[in-house]
């Protein structure tokens, strides 16, 4: 998987030690321009001392320039720092530091601004490089100090001190910035393979409850559909008016296939319930299709379709639409392996109101299978959903699949749903 990395700024193990870009580093931008604007100050600072100190001196246009200049070179580097090369900084920062040095041989006050060349040294240069160059830079300090007012015990201790500090502080801040920016790749980089396996996720989902859908309504439709052409193929000829009749049949399927095929693709309510009858209503004009759909294969054809029933027990209650959609997917599963696999004349949808749970239950009188081996002899062949598709729905809606069959005793597949857990009884159709 091809991931691309997002980072603040560029890192590196130079030394054992993380290195961060100058504009995105621990600082960042607003500290540059502290740093910047400090280093000025005291270049000028030492500036005026300087020129207090020794009015008329020789050297002084060029120690005015030459301050001039390391002033504008060190506002203007961040500016143009990400253009140039690492190895180019380098060198910009070689000749920087000659220049400082020349104006500190010269006058000895400019050798406090040392403190913004720590800053930039440590940016730019390798870990043991930085803290080499800070140790001359410090031994120059205090040199110069020691120039200025005498060897003070005081002078001579506190630059070491604070450009010790200087450099663990930054040293520090640098790993930290350099952790941040791995934890913030790794971040993104879990993102996107979580975002990734989301988007995985949902189109199997989707493609699972397309391919359930397509099992239980289109499916069993079309193979109704084809044993009414085969049957009106075969009368065509002797009785025109039954083949008619097959044929009418088979168009109302097809007409209805339809309207459930464009419902489910936008994930609606079955039609048989869109009609607003509720699921007994619907599961009753199920076994009128079915029953009609077989009735008119039987006499020509060597496997009939079975007669279904439809029966109520309990006082109906009103179900949430996802319980009716769920049940009814499920009945119409059920009826499908009844009418391919079973070879029963008779099959009974039963639908039960018990109080808290509400219970399907399709029986047959059919040949029976072992549940537990599908390759045993009497058992359903594969045809890929089926049962699990069955298990699929009602896992959703918390409730249970129950298959009791025997070879030759016919099956019972029994469908419960606790109404306490099946969720709020919203409308799909209002999404």
């Amino acid at each position: 998987m091809d991931v691309k990395h997002v980072s603040g700024g560029r890192t590196g193990a130079a030394d054992g030690v993380p290195r961060t870009d100058p504009a995105d580093g621990p600082t960042g931008r607003g500290m540059e321009a502290v740093i910047s604007a400090s280093f000025v100050l005291l270049l000028i600072a030492a500036m005026a001392r300087y020129l207090t100190h020794h009015p008329g001196a020789p050297g002084t246009w060029w120690v005015i320039a030459l301050t001039t200049l390391l002033a504008v070179a060190y506002v203007a580097r961040p500016a143009v720092d990400g253009t140039i090369a690492p190895r180019w900084r380098r060198v910009w920062l070689g000749v920087f530091v000659l220049g400082w040095v020349a104006l500190v041989l010269q006058a000895p006050s400019f050798a406090w601004s040392a403190v913004a060349i720590v800053y930039t040294a440590l940016q730019l240069l390798p870990a043991r490089a930085a803290l080499a160059l800070i140790t001359v830079l410090t031994v120059l300090v205090v040199v110069a100090q020691v120039r200025i007012n005498g060897p003070d015990p005081l002078l001579i201790v506190v630059p070491p001190v604070v450009a010790g500090l200087a450099a663990t502080v930054f040293t520090h801040m640098q790993r930290q910035s350099a952790r941040q920016h791995l934890l913030i790749e790794d971040l993104v980089r879990t993102r996107r393979v979580l975002a990734g396996s989301q988007r995985r996720a949902g189109m199997l989902a989707e493609r699972e409850r397309l391919s359930m859908e397509i099992h239980d309504t289109l499916a069993q439709a079309l193979s109704s559909q084809r044993m009414l052409l085969q049957a009106a193929e075969r009368l065509w000829d002797a009785d025109p008016a039954a083949a008619h009749r097959h044929m009418t049949t088979a168009s109302a399927i097809a007409e209805r296939n339809l309207v459930e095929a464009r419902r489910f693709v936008h994930d609606l309510a079955p039609a048989d319930l869109a009609d607003g009858g509720g699921l007994p209503e619907a599961l009753r004009a199920l076994a009128r299709r079915e029953t009609a759909a077989g009735a008119a294969t039987t006499a020509d054809a060597p496997r009939g379709g079975p007669a279904v029933h439809f029966r109520i027990d309990g006082d109906p209650v009103p179900l949430p639409p996802a319980v009716e959609a769920g049940l009814l997917r499920v009945a119409q599963g059920a009826v499908a392996n009844v009418r391919e696999h079973a070879r029963a004349s008779d099959a009974v949808l039963t639908l039960s109101y018990l109080g808290e749970d509400v219970v399907l239950d399709v029986a047959d009188n059919g040949c029976g299978f072992r549940p537990g081996r599908r390759d045993a002899p009497g058992a359903a062949p594969h045809r890929g959903h089926g049962l699990r598709a069955m298990e699929v729905r009602l896992r959703q809606l918390d409730g249970t699949l129950t298959i009791e069959s025997h070879p030759g005793e016919g099956t019972v597949v029994s469908a419960a749903v606790p109404l306490r857990a099946s969720g709020p009884a919203t409308d799909p159709d209002e999404e």
